[in-house]
């Protein structure tokens, strides 16, 4: 009997070995990154100067697809020197995209959110170093503009959300 249930296990994993590389090999591959959702931030993608409200260059701005699409590198330069990068991934498993920044100020922000009414809108808290325990909102929004250009606006808010001030108003013209 005991020979029989050993007969019996070896004959079901030799289907299984025999028969699992055929049904893996009939089960499409999923590109890593191809859905939908990891595509809403493409507009920002491109060489671009960077100008204020009333048309003061403000920088150059480079927004690159890395890691096979998975995400995008900014590489900010500013005109008066200032510089930074950020690091844009979509996340599944949250549902959020999110943004990871440092400037050359030392400056470090969290930022997440999503893709609402065609603009893309992160926010995180920061702590405020001269309040220790006290937080900021930052609120950070990129949207497409008709003719190509892109617009970000980036708020803060020392209470909560209550009101906000403009830490940040630009407009991403493509480079030619």
């Amino acid at each position: 009997m005991k020979s029989s249930r050993v007969h019996r296990a070896a004959t079901g994993w030799l289907l299984v070995a025999t028969w699992a590389p055929v049904v893996w090999s009939q089960v499409p591959a999923v590109k890593p990154c191809s859905e939908p959702q990891h595509r809403q931030f493409d507009f920002w993608l491109g060489d671009w100067n960077v100008h204020g409200p009333k048309g003061r260059l403000l920088g150059e701005s480079r927004i690159e697809a890395i890691a096979n699409g998975c995400a995008l590198l900014e590489n900010w330069s500013g005109t008066g020197g200032f510089a930074g990068k950020s690091l844009n991934s979509y996340d599944g498993s949250d549902r959020k995209w999110h943004q990871s920044w440092i400037g050359s100020d030392g400056l470090r922000l969290e930022l997440a959110g999503n893709l609402v009414d065609g603009r893309m809108q992160l926010e995180g808290r920061q702590p405020d170093p001269a309040k220790p325990g006290a937080f900021s909102v930052q609120r950070i929004s990129w949207s497409l503009n008709p003719d190509g250009s892109v617009h970000q606006l980036w708020q803060t808010s020392i209470d909560g959300g209550t009101t906000w001030n403009t830490a940040f108003d630009g407009t991403y013209l493509r480079r030619k």
